[in-house]
Order: C-alpha cells, then structure tokens, then sequence
C-alpha cells in the first residue's frame, strides 16, 4: 500500500495505491470514487478491505480523496460536482499509466457511483467498466436527503424543519453555501449533484460501446429471495435491452455507509471478486 499526494486542479489530492499481489499478470484497475459527506467516512473501512482483498487477487486499486474531502487539499466548501469528476478522471489516468493494459474499472459507492457513471462516459467506449455498491439512482434524491438532516434538527429546536428546508433551497438557489450536520455545501455542488443521474452511453454509435457492469447491493434479508428495489431493477432491465452487460446481485448485509456504528458486509466483499472474475 502506497500513500501519495496526487497533484490536481487546484491543490492536490490524497491517494491510497493498492500494488496487486499474488498474479503474474494484473487482472484490472480500479479507482474508487467514495460517497457524499458523512457517508464517506461510514464507509472507510468497507472500501479499505475491499481494496486490500482485491489486491491479494492480483487486482490493482486507488482510492482518491476528492476536492475538500479526507486530507485533500481545500475545504468541502470549495467542491463543485465538476471538480469531483475531474478527479476521478485524473485518478483513471495515473492508474492507467501505472498499470498500462489493464482492464480499467471505476467503483463508485452510492452518490459515488454518479461520479464513475459521468467519468465514465468520458472514457475511451473501450474502458466503459464500471462496479456500482448500492449506486444512487439520482443525485436530487441524495441532495434532499441530505437537507434533510438539518431539517430534522431544526424540526427538535423550533418545531419548524420544512421552513428550514425551504431556507436552504432558496439559499441554493441564490448561489449561496449552506452548512449541514458539519458540511459546507456550495450551491455549485448541490446543483451538479441534484442533476446527476445514473446513465450509460447510448451502446450505438461510433463513439459509443456496450458498457460492462457489475451492480452489487446489501440486504438486510439473509435469505436467496432478496432482490433490487423496483427502481433499481427497472434501471439494470433498461440497460440490457440497450446492449450494456449487467451483471446485478444483492448479498446479506448492513447498511453500512449509515450505520450508527462501523460494520462489515463480508459477503460484498466475496460478491465483489465473483462479479470482477466473470466473464464479459
């Protein structure tokens, strides 16, 4: 594991590379793009030992602190939704070159799976693999939310949480920052991100190809019945019937990105390799 400043546009971003180990040839590349706000921090220890384990298995990883985020350079306050798909294309790059020839893959947890979809379609129609952990279907929603937090904190002091939330989408609006639960959200990011939805190029078209897909989520159910949320399995349907390879699974598990305490899900670690082992 090799720990670096990455330099970028403006500043210079923490880097995590994960060496492959244990092949003669490296299997893939992969850049993590880590979710929104709070959600990121839930989540370091899930995404750590899925980089670890996938460098055991030959694979290659580099986890990227965006713009404000972690130990990067700037506050969250000085993000914008383009500066964060700017970094995970500046990542994609730096591994490619470390790693020349490998399948390159860009994993995205929740809003973090926007981020890869949109980098995505800025690749070459060759490098359109993308590995989604409980991927969010829009941005709108995880902005809406994310208010919400300081909705319901207003809602315990003064009793009022839905004139706070419409505070802080006339702020917004304005092209004002708003803080919540510790964050500085600029109206910059908050647009970008309320417009991002979870799209694929078109599979037709000289700049366009079949994309490859390995959709994973959690489920609080152990059993084999459990399935993608109707909107979710909507999508993955949609994608098929335009030619993009979908490989979609749900494995028991917490929600760990909003648990009040950090947890494990061992079986999308396990999922994970399986669904980057097979075959497109």
């Amino acid at each position: 594991m090799e720990a670096f400043f990455l330099p970028a546009d403006p500043g210079q971003r923490l880097c995590i590379h994960h060496s492959p180990t244990g092949a003669e040839k490296v299997r893939g590349a992969l850049v993590y793009a880590h979710p929104f706000a709070e959600e990121m921090n839930k989540s370091r220890r899930m995404a750590a030992l899925q980089s670890r384990a996938l460098a055991a298995a030959g694979y290659a990883v580099l986890q990227v602190d965006l713009l404000g985020c972690g130990d990067s350079s700037g506050d969250f306050g000085d993000a914008s939704w383009d500066a964060w798909v700017n970094d995970v294309l500046l990542a994609a790059r730096w591994l490619r070159e470390r790693h020349p020839g490998a399948p390159l893959w860009l994993w995205g947890l929740r809003a973090g799976a926007l981020l890869a979809s949109q980098a995505a379609a800025r690749l070459g129609p060759g490098e359109r693999r993308l590995l989604f952990w409980q991927p969010a279907l829009n941005g709108k929603a995880v902005l809406q939310q994310f208010l919400r937090l300081k909705a319901a904190a207003e809602m315990q002091q003064q009793g009022d949480g839905v004139q706070a939330l419409q505070a802080m989408r006339a702020a917004l609006a304005a092209g004002q920052s708003v803080a919540v639960a510790g964050y500085t959200v600029s109206a910059s990011l908050a647009q970008g991100l309320e417009q991002a939805t979870l799209a694929l190029p078109a599979s037709s078209g000289e700049a366009a190809a079949p994309a490859q897909v390995a959709w994973l989520e959690v489920s609080s159910r152990a059993d084999a019945s459990a399935t993608l949320l109707p909107a979710a399995a909507s999508r993955v349907e949609a994608w098929r019937a335009a030619g993009h390879r979908v490989d979609a699974r749900v494995v028991a598990g917490p929600a760990f990105w909003q648990t009040q305490e950090i947890e494990d899900a061992p079986a999308l670690l396990d999922a994970t390799l399986a669904a980057l082992a097979t075959p497109a």
